[in-house]
């Protein structure tokens, strides 16, 4: 607690709680970005504490068989950097204007807790120079990142209920999105990934392989049929224009297809930390 790191955590649990419950104050907004922002007020600083707890109390010792806690803290940061970063921009779009005093204060929160969380990222990269063994290498931050870039084409999905063929790319959206946790769990714990009687390098191979055909289609399909008969509307504003979360879907699929294909290149040719099978 009296480190400099500790006195960092504290510092982005206490400005995290008070952004959501400052938030929270004026009520519930049936928007999906506000629910996403309010979980991530809410899971950052909680799982800051627990990682807090244990350095304290050096309780990573126990885990030393099990985990590289260093690759875990950081790259746990820089998921939380990751998305509290999108949070502050996606509430200062929809709910920052000029005479909305609480949209005001809650976005300064919201981009203090940014700031506070990117601070951490700088300090163990390029202060302390700490080394990744997965999460907080380039191998685990891609899944990382793929994992959040899914959970903002949820987050974004809207106006498809009439739509059978992007229902279709819904459905399809659905089958990354769960392995990739178990993927990066399996890569964090030592002892798990041993015991699980198959290859987790090779099922990851071919996860990607599924990943990127996936990507490729929704790619392709979403687009057309999502925008089929559907133009911008003249007045479309991005803080609450259908069709601007909708063209995010598409934006958010065109991501992850790139990220999804990056990731399957550098598996085959086996660079920049990425496990070639």
């Amino acid at each position: 607690f009296f480190t400099g790191r500790g006195g960092l955590h504290m510092a982005q649990i206490l400005l995290s709680l008070v952004t959501f419950i400052v938030s929270a104050l004026k009520g519930s907004s049936s928007h999906s970005y506000w629910s996403y922002a309010m979980f991530t007020w809410s899971f950052c600083p909680l799982i800051t504490l627990l990682i807090t707890f244990v350095e304290t109390f050096k309780l990573e010792i126990l885990l030393v068989g099990c985990m590289d806690w260093s690759d875990f803290a950081s790259g746990m940061a820089m998921t939380f950097a990751l998305m509290t970063v999108t949070v502050a921009v996606t509430y200062v779009n929809f709910y920052f204007c000029l005479t909305c005093i609480h949209g005001i204060i809650v976005s300064v929160f919201a981009i203090l807790c940014a700031l506070l969380y990117t601070l951490e990222v700088i300090k163990d990269k390029f202060i302390d120079r700490k080394k990744g063994s997965y999460l907080a290498a380039l191998p685990g931050f891609f899944k990382v990142m793929e994992a959040f870039v899914s959970c903002m084409i949820y987050v974004s999905l809207s106006g498809y209920r009439d739509k059978p063929m992007v229902i279709v790319c819904v459905v399809l959206y659905s089958i990354p999105f769960p392995i990739l946790p178990l993927i990066i769990a399996t890569n964090i714990m030592k002892k798990l990934k041993v015991c699980i009687p198959f290859s987790v390098d090779r099922f990851s191979f071919i996860f990607l392989v599924i990943s990127v055909l996936v990507y490729a289609f929704t790619a392709i399909v979403y687009p057309i049929f999502m925008f089929k008969g559907n133009p911008r509307p003249s007045d479309c504003p991005a803080s609450y224009c259908i069709w601007a979360i909708q063209f995010m879907v598409a934006f958010f699929t065109y991501v992850n297809l790139i990220l999804f294909t990056l990731d399957l290149i550098f598996t085959l040719l086996g660079i920049c930390g990425f496990k070639r099978t």
